[in-house]
């Protein structure tokens, strides 16, 4: 805890103005994106569908910047990997960390709701605004259609060909990447971030569906009534009943979201050490991988193209959450002790900013001013989180022998992908190309000294002598 401590508090010494100024950045991007989406939306919904997805990339861009931040403050991640020196090189590391980071970030950012917030204040601007265009209508005696317009974000025709639309792109680019130019990976993120942000919107709803249809169902009406029949019956293990349901959910919540965030620093740095994967054995098993490698070549090579795609993206997610296993559990149960500690801090100062400011009229001062004032909290926390967790990781990363740590580096930044980065895409071509040479001046050689042999055999000394 106390080297944990140490590293948060020097990373956070060094670099706690430019943590601000990323996290302050991201917020108001994502509230002018949000705004200019709903303005959009009033109008049509596929334009404020494919500018809804830019105001969680803002927070994913802040949030991405931060951890990139305060990496040269991570002593073990610096003499595993440093930071690289050139321009290039680090708008290059940005590029891939943002890539990488798109599809947790996303998980995470529905999974606490905070995407349901983006959608209803994207719909709040959007009805703002088409309740004006409607009255200008009604005034001019005409007549406003609605269909198609804001809250069309059900699972349809139109939204499943965007889909797949920025999906294909996406893939092209990144099998293509080395060829294309460099500015081309803005439009590889953004596509990125529209079929994920698309995908997890119909999913969401998909499940909504699902989980409203299982609560109606009479099985679970059955177990309502067994609990109230408990409860009734034999009071104390209702309570135990409520106590249980009280302390998953709060456990989950206490657990789940520092670990999460852990999850997504592993990711952006693309250094998510992995112990070795257990390797499956067995009789079917070792069958099948002997079929495979009779398989011919060029089968191999498409088979494995598509194993790439489908786990590319899940790879570091599970990398960085194998790391966290190899730590042991009191490294992580103590990152997650100063978590909670500083979840319980920011109650505390939000309730004690409440209290400095006073009692005050709730229509023209709470109205108005709420979310400036609301906004000091987390400015203050929110590079104090990242400091933490970024210190967390680094700690996890020195609780690895550096061997280990060394030796896998080169996988994890490649699985940070799903592919190789630009900057090892370039040097593995390099390399490939050297191989290829040195092959073939091999075979030269090896040709020459076969016909060489071959002219002394029948006498004809080598040089014509």
């Amino acid at each position: 805890m106390i080297a944990m401590l140490t590293r948060t508090g020097r990373v956070l010494a060094a670099h706690w103005p430019a943590l601000a100024a990323w996290f302050l950045a991201g917020i108001v991007a994502r509230y002018i994106v949000i705004q200019i989406a709903g303005y959009v939306g009033a109008y049509t919904a596929i334009g404020g569908l494919l500018l809804l997805p830019l105001a969680v990339l803002a927070r994913l861009i802040s949030f991405v910047a931060m951890f990139l931040v305060v990496r040269d403050g991570l002593t073990e991640l610096q003499s595993i990997a440093p930071r690289p020196v050139d321009a290039a090189a680090r708008r290059r590391s940005f590029l891939d960390a943002l890539l990488a980071g798109i599809l947790p970030f996303f998980a995470f950012y529905a999974a606490w709701k905070l995407l349901n917030q983006d959608v209803i204040a994207y719909m709040a601007r959007g009805l703002e605004v088409q309740q004006g265009i409607i009255w200008e209508t009604v005034l001019s005696g005409g007549e406003f259609v609605r269909d198609g317009t804001i809250d069309d974000l059900t699972l349809g025709p139109v939204t499943i060909i965007m889909i797949v639309v920025a999906f294909a792109g996406r893939t092209a680019y990144r099998k293509y990447q080395a060829r294309l130019p460099k500015v081309l990976g803005l439009v590889a993120v953004y596509l990125e971030t529209v079929w994920v942000f698309l995908s997890v919107i119909v999913i969401s709803q998909f499940f909504g569906s699902i989980e409203g249809w299982v609560n109606q169902r009479q099985a679970m009406v059955w177990l309502g009534d067994l609990r109230e029949g408990i409860s009734s019956a034999v009071a104390p293990l209702g309570i135990l009943w409520d106590g249980i349901e009280w302390l998953l959910g709060e456990a989950g919540g206490i657990i789940l979201l520092p670990v999460a965030w852990l999850t997504i620093a592993g990711v952006i740095y693309g250094q998510a050490v992995a112990a070795q994967a257990p390797r499956l054995t067995g009789r079917l098993v070792d069958r099948a991988r002997n079929r495979y490698t009779t398989t011919p070549g060029w089968l191999r090579r498409r088979m494995n193209d598509i194993g790439r795609e489908l786990t590319g993206r899940l790879r570091p997610i599970g990398n960085a959450v194998v790391l966290m296993w190899r730590a042991g559990p009191l490294l992580i149960a103590t990152y997650v002790l100063l978590y909670t500690v500083l979840l319980g801090l920011e109650s505390v100062l939000s309730i004690g900013l409440t209290r400095l400011v006073g009692p005050r009229d709730l229509e023209t001062f709470w109205a108005i001013l709420t979310p400036v004032i609301m906004l000091a909290v987390p400015l203050v926390l929110e590079p104090i989180r990242m400091s933490l967790v970024a210190s967390a990781y680094d700690v996890t990363l020195q609780s690895l022998p550096r061997g280990e740590a060394i030796e896998v580096i080169a996988e994890a930044a490649e699985a940070a992908e799903g592919a190789e980065p630009v900057a090892s895409v370039e040097m593995h071509t390099q390399e490939t190309r050297g191989l290829a040479d040195d092959e073939q001046v091999d075979e030269e050689r090896t040709g020459r000294v076969v016909g060489d042999e071959e002219r002394g055999r029948d006498g004809v000394r080598p040089g014509g002598q």
